[in-house]
């Protein structure tokens, strides 16, 4: 368990203390949480840590879970209704918003139809607000333009599903990772994705010598205890699977009687897949030797056990829907399927992304499971909600929306929860669909947004810790997520809002009294035409969706809920879960058959070409989280990473004249962007890799989402994050530096810091950090320092020393002994330490000696310099570790935690520190 304080808030002697049980924000894990709130008399104190309870981590949290308690401060917060944009915007009342909305709303209806108006909302809203917004503009605004950002990451494997189970259905959950003999990773770094849930295989690796294969075209850290890896080319997995699915049956390994009796179409599964009837054609296609291929076929055939994960790297292309698909192929091939220890498993990225399925999140989708092109299935829904308008087709999905609003098809949209100025690909289109939207809301936690900046009307929502209601993780499990704070100023649950512009409108149906009552219409809905018998396949309309004994919760049972897997047919159901669906052999076709789909191996839809030579891979990081609005408030998460980059191979490095740790020019066919050159091995030639994370409001130029190109899939409408083509070259200024400003002074910084041509900023401890370059010379410089520190007055002391022939100045400014802020400019192998001048910022007063080593840029002793941080929880460096396991002769991670404890909290750098171990025997060993 967890057992790290996150936060104090306040410090001082608790007078009270509560304990409440929720869950984590962040991924699809669902992972359960404990905050404990202590009133003192300074105000509330508030620590996290895992939930021993909870199914889904018994206790563990990743480093983004244990330091939640860090992004609660209000600083950055929307706390009442702001209208106008950004440059003109003023408070409002919540009256004023409401009817504003409503006012526009009907307008648009009026002269330009129901389909002028869009939703654009996210898996980071709770079940019920997911529902209600649904509800309001497909059962009573009558447009299904409501799309999700859960379009950008699991959209994909929601269609695969439909196609192969008849239902959008992950059949399998987190305990047959432990129970299965062999796993398989595709196109998922769940190290860093997922970190829990990456923790229980490894635990069941070293149990049980459990064998772990890694599908991905880097090698990251997931692979780093990974039994095989396969370093596929980019887009090539549907033939690799197809060349599975050919092996299997011509070696003898299909499940003749499974195949049979409960699946069809595999004829022309196979048929569609002829052209990888040979591992020879596979291993060129896919740039994999055939030596592992040989190794994965038969390890795959010969294995009962295998429960196959896929997450992005599949999902995120222009072929998703197949690549899941062909995966899915293999499983109903070998009957590895309903069965303990073997599934396919749709590893989603967000907190909530299955609950919003559920309720017909997507554009595409009814609530419960219903099809939206189902005139049968929108009758069941309009009739239970007694709605005057039902959505009759699909509405827009994520990237034909905004490009709608461009053009102008689109009249009015309201974003929730999620920043797609950052997020979608070819991000500026996104921007200018928004500069000439005629009116756009905005909910969010966050003032100060990539794109709340474009909102007419900006509301206050409930944040994490505030707000109330359910989330359903990649296991379908549903879980609580109370509130232990009080909610702030006149922040409101999403649900509210929606339901106060629908009653404005003049619509009944949306006098909810909180979650509870949501709930519990959704649980109904889910039970309508889909009774009992249904378990056994006994109805027409058969869904597995069902929680017909969760329909009729007390407030006191909801609120005291405890976290259980869907389906829920019985109130009593609590003793006997439904850990793992298709057991009995029912699928939810009409038939009850499950269908093999037949797929086609093809490249993406944009090839690479001289103008752009290398493919574009984005993905998240271990630290952050989607556009660091929450992530990048702690300084604990700042570090690890602590700037935007791209990693490319050392070759590709040479070729293109760009060196380590210098700026590199990104650039696509849709926009650039500016990163830092990390040169690595662990990238295949003729490939980069960047984070998504980074913004306008924390970088300067690194929104790589302006750089992906905007290709989609044909039937999920998933985008291609995985392969853009690209060019790189160097990004040359005259001059870089590093600046550290106490937190409360930042604002006085901000008009010199735009003036930099490249800058991104830092959370430390107790100062903001600014990374900075400029292409003006360096006699310059001096100008530029005072634009960057305009303290002035006689209240700062300044320390200075330049140097003009060695390109070198440094300043100092301090106040009444405390260090203020701390510039320089200097070639980049002389720029101070970032980690020691950070913590001369937590001194209460410094030294002479300090001030003489801050004026010179270099430490008193640089003997104990951690070197990059590895371990966040407990503060230890790359240079550290590195001299532990040579001085000590180590050969397992236990043993580095036993000596400096990295690796003993939340195990999120484990397999950073076996990279390490092995580099260091490879070291050895020559």
């Amino acid at each position: 368990m967890n057992s790290i304080p996150v936060m104090e808030l306040h410090s001082s002697t608790e007078i009270n203390t509560k304990t409440v049980n929720t869950t984590c924000p962040y991924c699809g894990v669902g992972c359960g949480v404990t905050a404990r709130v202590a009133e003192t008399a300074l105000g509330q104190k508030v620590t996290v840590e895992g939930d021993i309870s909870h199914p889904s981590n018994f206790g563990k949290l990743c480093i983004k879970g244990s330091n939640l308690a860090d992004t609660l401060g209000l600083e950055t917060r929307v706390l009442e209704p702001m209208i106008g944009r950004k440059a003109s915007r003023q408070a409002a009342s919540w009256d004023t918003a409401i009817s504003g909305i409503a006012d526009k709303f009907q307008q648009c209806i009026d002269q330009h139809g129901r389909g002028s108006i869009a939703f654009y909302v996210s898996g980071q809203l709770l079940t019920e607000d997911y529902y209600a917004v649904n509800k309001f503009v497909k059962g009573y605004l009558g447009t299904a333009n409501i799309d999700t950002n859960s379009r950008l990451c699991m959209s994909s494997a929601v269609a695969a599903h439909k196609r192969a189970f008849g239902e959008d259905l992950v059949p399998a959950s987190y305990e047959d990772f432990e129970q299965a003999d062999m796993v398989v990773l595709v196109g998922s770094n769940t190290a860093w994705c997922h970190p829990v849930l990456y923790q229980r295989i490894m635990q069941a690796k070293e149990r049980r010598g459990l064998f772990v294969i890694v599908i991905d075209p880097r090698f990251t850290s997931t692979c780093e205890a990974a039994d095989l890896h396969l370093p596929i080319l980019p887009g090539q997995d549907v033939a690799l699977f197809n060349g599975l699915l050919q092996y299997l049956v011509q070696n003898g390994y299909a499940d003749q009687d499974f195949v049979a009796q409960q699946t069809q179409g595999l004829e022309q599964a196979l048929a569609c897949s002829a052209s990888e009837a040979s591992m020879q054609a596979v291993a060129e296609r896919t740039g994999i030797s055939l030596e592992k291929l040989d190794q994965f076929f038969k390890a795959f055939a010969q294995t009962g056990k295998v429960m196959t994960l896929f997450s992005m790297g599949v999902n995120q292309s222009s072929r998703g829907v197949d690549k899941a698909n062909s995966i899915i192929n293999c499983h109903l091939l070998t009957g590895k399927i309903g069965k303990p220890g073997a599934a396919p498993f749709s590893m989603t990225g967000q907190p909530n992304a299955m609950g919003g399925r559920e309720v017909g999140g997507l554009a595409n989708m009814l609530a419960s499971h219903l099809e939206l092109e189902n005139p049968q299935h929108r009758q069941l829904v309009q009739d239970f909600w007694g709605s005057p308008h039902i959505a009759s087709q699909a509405g827009l999905k994520a990237v034909d929306l905004f490009q709608a609003v461009e053009s102008g098809q689109i009249k009015a949209i309201w974003i929730m929860a999620t920043n797609p100025v950052v997020s979608l690909p070819d991000a500026d289109q996104v921007k200018r669909a928004l500069e000439r939207c005629e009116f756009v809301v905005v909910s969010d936690i966050c003032q100060d947004t990539d794109t709340t900046q474009y909102a007419d009307v900006l509301l206050p929502a409930l944040g994490w810790g505030e707000k109330d209601g359910t989330v359903t993780n990649s296991e379908r499990r549903i879980s609580r997520q109370r509130a232990f704070l009080d909610a702030p100023a006149e922040a409101k649950a999403d649900w509210w809002a929606v339901s106060q512009v629908a009653k404005k409108l003049g619509f009944s149906g949306f006098d909810f009294a909180g979650s509870h009552e949501i709930f519990l219409e959704h649980a109904r809905l889910s039970a309508c035409q889909n009774a009992e018998l249904a378990k056994r396949g006994e109805t027409p309309d058969f869904r597995y969706f069902n929680l017909q004994g969760l329909s009729d919760l007390s407030l006191q049972e909801y609120s005291a809920f405890e976290p259980m897997q869907w389906p829920v047919w019985h109130k009593s159901q609590k003793d006997a879960e439904v850990a793992r669906l298709f057991e009995n052999g029912r699928f939810s076709h009409a038939g009850g058959r499950a269908n093999f789909i037949a797929t086609i191996a093809e490249n993406p839809v944009h090839a690479v070409s001289g103008e752009y030579p290398l493919i574009l891979n984005t993905g998240r990081i271990r630290d952050q989280w989607h556009t660091m609005s929450r992530t990048g408030l702690s300084a604990n998460l700042s570090i690890h990473r602590a700037e935007p980059y791209c990693e490319i191979h050392p070759h590709d490095a040479l070729k293109y004249g760009v060196k380590d740790g210098e700026l590199v020019e990104v650039r696509s066919a849709w926009g650039l962007c500016v990163l830092r050159v990390q040169v690595s091995d662990n990238i295949r030639r003729g490939q980069v890799f960047a984070p998504i994370h980074w913004n306008d409001q924390v970088a300067s130029d690194a929104r790589i989402g302006k750089v992906v190109n905007p290709a989609v899939d044909a039937v999920s409408g998933e985008p291609e994050f995985k392969h853009t083509p690209v060019m790189v070259q160097p990004f040359y200024t005259q001059w870089q530096g590093v600046l550290y400003v106490r937190q409360g002074f930042e604002a006085q910084v901000q008009p010199g810091i735009q003036k930099a041509v490249w800058w991104t900023r830092v959370t430390a401890a107790k100062a903001v950090r600014y990374e900075l370059a400029d292409r003006q010379k360096f006699s310059a410089a001096t100008q530029q320092l005072q634009a960057l520190l305009p303290f002035t007055d006689e209240s700062f002391e300044w320390l200075n020393v330049e140097d003009q022939t060695a390109h070198i100045s440094h300043s100092v400014v301090l106040q009444d002994g405390h260090l203020i802020a701390s510039l320089y400019i200097a070639p980049k192998a002389l720029l101070p330490d970032r980690d020691w001048v950070a913590s001369l910022f937590k001194r209460e007063r410094l030294s002479a000696m300090h001030r003489k080593a801050l004026l010179a840029g270099q430490a008193m002793s640089m003997n104990s310099s951690e070197g990059p941080l590895v371990c966040s929880c407990f503060k230890v460096g790359k240079n550290r570790i590195i001299n532990t396991i040579k001085e000590q002769k180590i050969s397992h991670e236990k043993q580095v935690t036993a000596c400096l404890k990295a690796g003993g909290n939340c195990g999120s750098c484990l397999p950073e520190i076996r990279g390490l171990i092995k580099a260091c025997q490879a070291e050895c060993a020559e």
